[in-house]
């Protein structure tokens, strides 16, 4: 959920914290400094939600269209940021999740039509303290499998009560039609854990372009009532 691998980006210097070490153990059973470190990452996804919803709502009073359906979020566990370290090699250390890992915080944007994900992403990226790290576009570029959706990764301010935190958070925008075949693909490639038969992933990769002509159908409806 909210992977983050592709090839477009846009980057910027990363921000070196001082933070404490966490071991194995804490990261299994969360220890204070792992607990107050993920909470600063629960503070980041509250400040982008509140800018999409001021956005959705500012877009809808002028324009009486809202470009965003509907929004999910969540903060990585400490299992599997453990199980991400480990398959990368990395050390158990919070600098090294604040600097290398991407998506210990993510929010999901679904929206009705294609125009709208790239709108909310430009209204989003071009507030003053938001920062552009990556940018991937696998709507314009999808992935072999078919996988649609655009993904940034961006860094917000928290502003604390003795410090501001500037913590990376991702956000995948897609559409409805995307957001339900990613669902359901999820869902029946659960098993095969990356060893999915040819045939039935010819079959998924043929209903991913089913999916985008449909948005283009419906983005089509949308532009002749506008």
């Amino acid at each position: 959920m909210f992977a983050s691998d592709g090839k477009s980006a846009v980057k910027s210097s990363s921000v070196r914290r001082s933070l404490p070490k966490v071991t194995e153990d804490a990261l299994d059973e969360p220890g204070i400094d792992l607990s107050r470190f993920l909470l600063v990452y629960k503070f980041a996804i509250e400040e982008v939600m509140t800018k999409l919803r001021i956005l959705g709502e500012e877009f809808d009073f002028i324009h009486r269209h809202d470009p965003i359906e509907h929004v999910t979020s969540r903060v990585k566990r400490p299992e599997a940021i453990k199980d991400k370290l480990r398959r990368r090699g990395l050390e158990l250390d919070l600098d090294v999740i604040a600097e290398h890992l991407d998506d210990v915080a993510g929010i999901r944007v679904v929206c009705p039509f294609v125009s709208d994900v790239y709108r909310v992403a430009q209204m989003l990226t071009r507030q003053n303290d938001v920062e552009l790290l990556l940018r991937k576009d696998y709507i314009d570029a999808p992935k072999a499998n078919g996988y649609r959706s655009l993904h940034l990764i961006l860094r917000i301010p928290v502003f604390l009560s003795d410090r501001v935190e500037h913590v990376k958070v991702e956000v995948q925008l897609r559409t409805i039609a995307m957001d339900f075949w990613a669902t359901l693909e999820h869902k029946l490639c659960y098993k095969y854990e990356d060893q999915v038969p040819a045939d039935f992933a010819e079959e998924l990769a043929s209903t991913a372009t089913i999916a985008a002509q449909l948005d283009a159908r419906m983005q089509a409806l949308h532009l002749r009532l506008h």
